[in-house]
């Protein structure tokens, strides 16, 4: 996987790892005192991970790998970023984590840079589109499962991406379309003011039917597939925020998908 794709994703995440480790988005003094950063739909969804030995593809710095090891899984985690590597053992350290493991690698080299199998396989929000192939990621998936394990994967609707950002309710994006989006933009997520470098990246939008039949193509049995017609995001500018701090569509609005999580198990 030498493309070019993969080396300036790389060099923008490595830029902005160590940014968002002391970013207000996502809150490293409250998380060091004891907070989740999952989701509780997650949570429940997933079920009893107490010493199950659990990976977690594209890691980012590590949150949600800790806070599964916290629920008392044993924990690996995985993400093409060093600087996000490192960030991680930093975090697991300070934390009192011990035995959590990071290791650096893309997914599709996952296998041989891990050299084992696991009881669960997660992947969390916002990774699959900057994946070029589905069907190739999926096999990375069941390649990484013992008999029996779990696959656990919570993302973002792909519908959603069709809509207009201001209102969420004019198509304006392709569902099905032709090419990849390279984009060329300062800052982050966290804060599109930050002054950054390394600008250029590239993302892929994955109809909800490609993922699902290239996991079904791995072999591994679909359990269920839930939407969600909320979000963790106010993506449309115009959503309205409950206490539990999920995102939903104003009142009168119509009911879209914007989330969906699902789990598969591998025979």
């Amino acid at each position: 996987m030498g493309e070019e794709w993969l080396s300036t994703n790389q060099a923008y995440w490595d830029e902005r790892a160590p940014l968002h480790t002391t970013s207000d988005f996502y809150d490293v003094p409250k998380f060091k005192a004891g907070a989740t950063s999952l989701r509780p739909f997650e949570i429940a969804e997933m079920g009893d991970v107490t010493g199950k030995r659990l990976l977690h593809l594209q890691c980012h710095f590590g949150q949600d790998t800790l806070s599964w090891a916290r629920l008392g899984a044993r924990v690996t985690g995985l993400d093409f970023a060093e600087s996000a590597i490192e960030a991680a053992r930093t975090l697991a350290t300070e934390i009192g984590v011990r035995g959590a493991r990071f290791v650096q690698s893309n997914v599709y080299d996952a296998p041989a840079a891990l050299g084992e199998r696991f009881d669960i396989v997660y992947t969390g929000l916002g990774a699959l589109g900057w994946l070029p192939d589905m069907a190739a990621w999926a096999r990375v998936v069941a390649d990484l499962l013992e008999p029996g394990g779990v696959f656990y994967l919570a993302e973002f609707h792909p519908f959603a991406g069709v809509l207009d950002a201001e209102t969420g309710t004019t198509v304006t994006n392709d569902y099905f379309p032709a090419a990849p989006t390279t984009f060329d933009e300062p800052g982050s997520y966290v804060d599109w003011a930050l002054p950054t470098v390394h600008n250029r990246a590239t993302l892929w939008r994955h109809q909800m039917g490609t993922i699902v039949s290239a996991i079904c193509a791995a072999g591994l049995r679909l359990e269920f597939l839930h939407e969600h017609d909320w979000t963790l995001f106010d993506n449309f500018y115009n959503l309205v925020r409950h206490d539990d701090g999920t995102f939903h569509r104003p009142d009168g609005s119509p009911s879209l998908p914007m989330m969906y999580s699902l789990r598969a198990t591998r025979s």
